[in-house]
């Protein structure tokens, strides 16, 4: 019998990963529901494909176009996800919607749905608390995102009390061999120019800044209960070992596969039970005795510093995503700097309200929200005396 799928951000990079895996086994699965934005051909184009049962658009005008064009489709539309009754869980559902957007259908999957593959970072970043204890009922939860599948398979039979200390590596994106004076020319199209992967704007300008790799620490803190001073962050310009973890006994262990983003999903989607070959359309590369590990250089990437703010207060990591969210935006509009980004992120976690709202534990969506909110709004107010 085939499983039914459900993918969150279908037509983002994760999305056409996953369908790419599902062409190459589709007596497997049967796509039950898709969730987009507002790329209309190529919504068009998996509507064509897949015959989802459901389509969730979130663009009203890109959703009242797609139902005008297929008012004769089976494939039911729909505006929002929790406008759906689901009548049995699906069986497998990949939540990989950008940003906070992204945590409200995140939950709403995980209370339908045996196993979510999560490649979400806002979602765990902002939300863990409210998605880890709707998983604890009977859902299984595998983050897909290569350095957290790397720690979770790299964890199984091993309790935290082994551990000595858990390394989440970064390529070190499009600036690593930059000097101090050459980060002041960075433009926005530099920064989108990374040199492994072709990724969406925000996480690229997020690779370049290694902010991803804060956001990645965080993740792991949630995910794995481990203490943030045994997380720690290495340069491997190579990118084929995405985590290592030390153990106490001495031994260190880590997982080392091609960057593409198939293997961790396939796995995941599997259960392990597959030959990589039958999805990769080329060989993954062979061993490579060329691994480099450096430490990351603090001037290079002051973001780096705020690793030491991250457990100062319970909501601090939302304030810090919210803040990013701003600043990135705005960079990538040319109304800031690069090096303004950190600059501005420390701003706010040195306001005055900052302590009233990060100390705050949430216990649903919306208190998630207002500090989302709060965030925001002050950094845009900061912005406007920083214009001055």
């Amino acid at each position: 019998m085939k499983k039914t799928i459900s993918i969150l951000g279908s037509t983002g990079s994760i999305g056409l990963t996953s369908l790419g895996i599902i062409d190459k086994k589709k007596n497997f699965f049967r796509v039950f529901l898709l969730y987009a934005n507002q790329n209309f051909n190529l919504i068009s184009k998996q509507i064509k494909k897949y015959k989802p049962k459901f389509y969730i658009i979130k663009n009203q005008k890109v959703y009242s176009k797609v139902r005008k064009k297929f008012k004769k489709s089976k494939t039911r539309f729909l505006n929002n996800l929790e406008s759906l009754r689901f009548k049995k869980k699906i069986d497998i559902s990949i939540s990989a919607i950008p940003g906070i957007e992204g945590l409200k259908p995140t939950i709403n999957v995980i209370k339908n749905s045996k196993k979510v593959l999560i490649a979400n970072k806002e979602s765990v970043v902002c939300g863990w608390s409210l998605i880890k204890k709707l998983s604890l009922k009977k859902t299984k939860l595998i983050p897909v995102d290569s350095e957290h599948f790397s720690i979770f398979k790299l964890l199984k039979h091993h309790k935290i009390n082994e551990i000595n200390k858990i390394y989440i590596t970064a390529s070190g994106g499009p600036f690593l061999r930059y000097t101090k004076k050459q980060f002041k020319s960075i433009t926005p199209d530099k920064a989108l120019m990374h040199p492994k992967w072709k990724m969406g704007k925000k996480i690229s300008v997020d690779s370049s800044t290694l902010m991803n790799k804060i956001f990645e620490v965080i993740e792991a803190q949630k995910l794995f209960e481990i203490p943030y001073n045994k997380l720690d962050i290495l340069i491997h310009p190579q990118s084929l070992v995405h985590a290592i973890v030390e153990f106490k006994n001495g031994l260190t262990k880590f997982i080392y596969h091609d960057t593409s983003m198939t293997i961790p999903l396939a796995n995941a989607m599997f259960d392990d039970n597959l030959l990589i070959k039958d999805f990769l359309n080329k060989n993954t590369k062979s061993f490579s005795s060329k691994l480099v590990f450096e430490k990351v250089n603090p001037e290079t990437f002051p973001v780096i510093k705020l690793k030491k703010r991250l457990g100062e207060y319970p909501s601090t990591p939302i304030i810090i995503n919210a803040a990013n969210d701003i600043l990135v935006d705005q960079f990538l509009k040319k109304r800031i700097d690069f090096l303004s980004i950190f600059k501005l992120i420390m701003r706010i976690l040195n306001d005055s309200n900052y302590r009233k709202y990060a100390i705050r534990k949430p216990k649903n969506l919306n208190e998630i929200m207002q500090i989302d909110t709060w965030s925001r709004e002050t950094t845009l107010n900061k912005l406007r005396r920083f214009y001055k």
